[in-house]
């Protein structure tokens, strides 16, 4: 197989995201603690695999965070993009004898398997240093999934229920209202409770774990282009996440990560031709693995010294 590929960070393995790609940010008080004057952080993440010849397939992946911290307040501001299109050769008997005999006859036809963005800005005022309020705002776009837009917006209170010195838990519970454009009928109005609880470890010198749970089910009656039955607590959608991250210089790491997606009221897939009144539901399950590179542009922290009064081995010469 002839191909040329040049890789980023690699894309593993890409099932498209039921709500593109999510991210599980929260806001810590610790964060705050001892900021004198507003401080800043940015990240961005890039991945791309591209091949030619007999297997022809373009995958993208990106994303930034940006963040800024002063006093009791904390705003972020992230994105994320995915892209994936793939090439098939198929079989065309245009003369219809029953054969393939002309070169002519063997066509690629290219099928986009993912295609999603996602925005997220977010407020956090803490309270103290265990409670918070946020309020946030959400846009996103998944084709495959039958979603041309998803508005939103959300808002609730925040705990931390656990914190050591190499862990941290927290746990949100609030209100969650999206509005879904999709690519058959008239759009969707969700209102839903959201509960969700994250966890951040460090394993190692470097090395950080990162879990998230979040769980959505609606209050609202809803009326679905698939014929599907809208009624409150159907619409139950769980959104997962576990990532590992390792440093492997001052600004940059890499990451990877797995997520799960489960949309018990998916919407309409997006397929043609179809025949008039038939909507069939999307999958109800996604996942995506990937690795990538994360650099960091503003407010990487440098590695820490050891301390001064650290006891060191003596080096002895060898007998």
């Amino acid at each position: 197989m002839r191909s040329h590929w040049f890789v980023v960070a690699a894309l593993v393995g890409v099932a498209t995201p039921a709500f593109a790609d999510p991210k599980f940010e929260y806001g810590k008080a610790d964060d705050l603690k001892d900021i004198v004057k507003p401080k800043w952080l940015a990240t961005a993440e890039l991945g791309l695999l591209f091949t030619t010849g007999n297997s022809e397939s373009t995958s993208i992946t990106g994303g930034f965070k940006v963040s800024r911290k002063s006093g009791d307040n904390k705003f972020s501001l992230e994105g994320s993009g995915t892209y994936a299109k793939s090439g098939l050769r198929v079989l065309d008997d245009k003369n219809g004898n029953g054969t393939i005999d002309d070169p002519a006859q063997i066509t690629a036809v290219e099928s986009v398997t993912a295609e999603t963005l996602y925005g997220k800005a977010r407020y956090d005022r803490f309270l103290t240093e265990l409670d918070s309020l946020f309020v946030a705002a959400v846009a996103a776009r998944d084709l495959p999934a039958g979603k041309e837009s998803v508005l939103g917006g959300q808002l609730g209170y925040s705990r931390r229920l656990y914190k050591s010195k190499t862990a941290e838990t927290v746990a949100e519970l609030g209100y969650d209202f999206s509005r879904e454009d999709l690519i058959v009928g008239d759009p969707v109005a969700i209102h839903s409770i959201r509960a969700f609880v994250g966890h951040k470890a460090a394993m190692t010198v470097g090395t950080d774990l990162d879990a998230a749970l979040e769980v959505l089910t609606n209050v609202n009656h809803e009326t679905l282009p698939t014929g599907a039955d809208g009624s409150a607590f159907n619409d139950t959608r769980i959104n997962m996440k576990i990532a590992i991250s390792a440093k492997i210089g001052y600004n940059l790491a890499v990451q990877t990560s797995f997520e799960a997606h489960f949309d018990n009221r998916p919407g309409p897939l997006a397929v043609k031709p179809l025949a008039m009144g038939f909507v069939p539901e999307a999958s109800s399950v996604d996942t995506i693995m990937k690795a990538s590179l994360i650099y960091t542009f503003a407010g990487a922290e440098p590695p820490k010294p050891p301390a001064a009064n650290a006891a060191q081995t003596p080096v002895t010469a060898p007998k």
